[in-house]
């Protein structure tokens, strides 16, 4: 398996959960990853959100895609680890801006300046079913 793996992986199942931590607290939200390609897995949210602070303050994380099968045995998932770095784009930021408008309407105001950009572009990942519950010491580690 390499990087293709993984991206392929997380487009096909965007929505995912992400872990960060407040002090020695760890939090985990759901999120909707944007997009991925070889420079990095990528995703938006909010400056007043505590997501933001959170990864401002320690930008390490991990993301868990998972593929939801109607079959609990076919259930996979990934794991990625990595740094959370936060891009100052303007085009990007206009990107997600118009892509995510429909969330103005759910928030009640204009979201445009608030909108911050961040990817994980080195780390690892790995992949893991079922019958790896308990080998995962030994699963491939993917580095990117």
């Amino acid at each position: 398996m390499d990087l293709q793996d993984c991206i392929k992986f997380a487009t096909e199942n965007p929505v995912c959960f992400l872990a960060t931590t407040d002090g020695d607290q760890p939090r985990v939200r759901g999120l909707l990853m944007w997009f991925a390609n070889e420079d990095g897995f990528y995703f938006a949210t909010l400056s007043p959100k505590q997501m933001s602070k959170q990864l401002k303050k320690n930008p390490k994380v991990e993301v868990c895609f998972y593929n939801n099968p109607a079959e609990l045995s076919g259930m996979k998932q990934m794991r990625l680890t990595g740094k959370a770095e936060f891009l100052d784009d303007e085009a990007l930021k206009k990107k997600i801006a118009e892509e995510r408008n429909f969330l103005e309407g759910l928030v009640g105001k204009p979201l445009g300046p608030l909108w911050e950009i961040f990817r994980i572009r080195a780390g690892e990942a790995h992949f893991w079913t079922l019958p790896d519950a308990l080998k995962e010491p030994e699963l491939e580690r993917i580095k990117f």
